[in-house]
């Protein structure tokens, strides 16, 4: 029996407006009312989801976030974190170290914050106001790291990151995770982080199996959890190498995709 219903966002949860459609936000609702558990998985900071699962009622019936394409994971309710999986502070500056010699703009996050070289960089205006930040310009990310990150994000023209991620990632393929999460974002993340990993310890935590989850995604992200889960549902207008892989691929983000394929399983009205 599904009991865990597990949604990537953009491009899969949110309509090309970035927003939730009425008719995917009952219909979320109303099976939460039912004793159904909602996921939400993105690349995005926790600070950026939260807004959403609240538009969801994921406050009231104990939903979780999975943030940072699976650094973290937390439950919406009482603020629980189950689990928690950062690159080290050492990692972390070494990173940072290495990316000096790259025509890239760099950020990385703690609490409300933001770390960049330029707050006027579009992309970096666009992803602070996504994760709810408040930006602050340094000369040296690097001496500015004193903690541990979720995750460094990187973002260059995609035919630059494409001509030299391998460069970027290659002295720390062996303790660390990397991965393009768009054309135009490169980002790193502890080693054997991903979104996958993070849902295998939230369902064992509340003493469920995958058997019972169903997953809805659209991008490479998603592959690993989809592939974990019982059922994978890809969006119509999932990359080919998500539809390749899934049980079921449904209607678009903009054609309320997520609520076809509920409906074609039999979980809603």
């Amino acid at each position: 029996m599904m009991r865990w219903i597990v949604v990537d966002m953009d491009g899969t949860l949110l309509n090309s407006q970035k927003i939730i459609t009425d008719l995917t936000k009952e219909t979320i609702i109303d099976m939460q009312k039912s004793g159904y558990r909602f996921i939400l998985a993105s690349g995005r900071p926790t600070s950026g989801m939260l807004q959403y699962a609240k538009q969801l009622d994921m406050d009231k019936y104990n939903g979780v976030v999975i943030s940072y394409n699976g650094s973290l994971a937390m439950n919406v309710q009482n603020q629980e974190i189950l689990f928690h999986k950062p690159l080290s502070t050492i990692q972390s500056k070494r990173i940072l170290h290495h990316l000096k010699q790259f025509d890239v703009d760099i950020m990385i996050d703690k609490d409300e914050y933001m770390f960049v070289h330029d707050v006027y960089a579009d992309n970096i205006q666009h992803e602070s106001r996504m994760g709810c930040y408040k930006l602050c310009e340094v000369d040296d990310l690097e001496a500015a790291c004193q903690f541990p990150l979720n995750k460094i994000l990187i973002s260059a023209k995609p035919c630059y990151l494409k001509q030299h991620f391998q460069e970027m990632a290659e002295p720390f393929s062996n303790e660390v995770h990397s991965m393009f999460t768009a054309p135009y974002y490169y980002e790193f993340n502890a080693l054997g982080v991903d979104k996958a990993t993070a849902l295998k310890h939230v369902i064992s935590f509340y003493g469920s199996d995958r058997t019972e989850v169903i997953v809805f995604g659209d991008a490479h992200n998603d592959i690993t959890m989809m592939q974990f889960a019982g059922t994978g549902v890809a969006m119509g207008n999932a990359v080919s190498e998500v539809k390749n892989i899934a049980d079921i691929v449904t209607d678009t983000n903009d054609n309320d995709g997520i609520v076809q394929a509920l409906k074609e399983l039999k979980l809603c009205l």
